[in-house]
């Protein structure tokens, strides 16, 4: 029950697959960029707290 996998099923396979590797590579930076971010320094006023 084989069945041999022709060119053109090969050509579409290779396209999903790099499309899906380049998706999870542009989602992990993204990701990486986010948490890489810190946040504005304070501008010399002394916080609020109770």
């Amino acid at each position: 029950m084989t069945k041999k996998i022709t060119g053109k099923q090969a050509l579409g396979a290779a396209a999903i697959g790099s499309a899906a590797i380049a998706a999870a590579l542009l989602y992990a930076n993204k990701r990486k960029e986010k948490k890489t971010e810190t946040p504005a320094p304070p501008s010399g006023e002394q916080p609020e707290t109770d």
